[in-house]
């Protein structure tokens, strides 16, 4: 098999084994986290830094890290591409340098991604028949996957819905263009909003709560994971009701200490010795 055929079968395998369907995938985060059991986190980064993924492998614990962006479809090809890495077992892949020394193991995933993201046959069950299609076609693809247009250029050409140079002309496109020129601008900036939102892994959180609600974690650690303030992680505490247990102390109960006895007896002894 080649990477492409090895990405594109495990991207439909996932879908398969977790009932997604051939439709748009909606929170991937979410997803990422709920089928497989892993952290995912949405961090403050480097502006060339768009995802990475840790593992350690005496716990058997792995973690999907993507940077906040203003780029909503390059955050979700990320994480996207990381799964790929996950379900591949690709831990100890090397780094590249850029797009031309791609190694195997990335471009798998970038396969993986776009066959996740935009499956072909999810685009015939839109478009049916092949049919000369316009950029209108390609702005509805693209909004309807919240993928890149690059992404669903791609997979239109596999599909065989355009031809080559329709593909490189379409690449070329950027997802706000489209929004803008085809009404979608408002669900677009939306898309940016969350899409630079920091995101604490959810187990990780809930764990950390469960730990506040016993009086052991504090605001403040839950602040630093959520990336904000104690004081607006107390705000929405009390909206939501979520109040610390009262714990007692048993060797605090005085009554049961029973009733002490005074003895002087050896300050006497002390004070007698000290006497001239």
């Amino acid at each position: 098999m080649t990477r492409e055929s090895e990405g594109k079968a495990q991207a439909e395998a996932f879908r398969t084994e977790h009932a997604l369907g051939l439709g748009p995938l909606g929170d991937l985060v979410t997803i990422i986290e709920q089928a497989r059991g892993l952290d995912v986190a949405v961090l403050d980064a480097e502006p060339d830094e768009h995802g990475m993924t840790m593992r350690d492998p005496a716990r058997e614990v792995a973690i999907i890290a993507v940077a906040r962006t203003r780029k909503p479809m390059r955050q979700r090809s990320t994480l996207a591409h990381e799964l790929g890495h996950v379900l591949f077992g690709d831990y100890r892949r090397p780094r590249t340098r850029g797009w031309a020394d791609r190694s195997p193991e990335e471009i798998r995933a970038d396969a993986f991604a776009r066959h996740l993201l935009v499956p072909i046959e999810g685009i015939r069950e839109v478009l049916g028949p092949p049919r000369p299609l316009h950029l209108a076609d390609l702005s509805a693809l693209v909004q309807r996957f919240l993928a890149s247009p690059a992404v669903v250029a791609i997979q239109l050409n596999r599909a065989r819905y355009i031809n080559d140079t329709r593909k490189r002309e379409w690449i070329a496109q950027t997802a706000p263009a489209l929004a803008a020129r085809f009404g979608w601008l408002d669900q677009y900036h939306a898309l940016q909003q969350e899409s630079d939102t920091r995101r604490a892994p959810q187990r990780l959180l809930a764990r950390a709560i469960q730990g506040y609600l016993h009086g052991v974690v504090s605001l403040e650690a839950i602040a630093r994971l959520r990336g904000t303030t104690p004081e607006e992680v107390a705000r929405d505490f009390t909206e939501a009701g979520i109040v610390p247990e009262e714990s007692t102390i048993a060797w605090s109960n005085l009554p049961d200490l029973g009733q002490a006895e005074d003895d002087f007896s050896d300050l006497d002894a002390l004070d007698a010795a000290d006497a001239p």
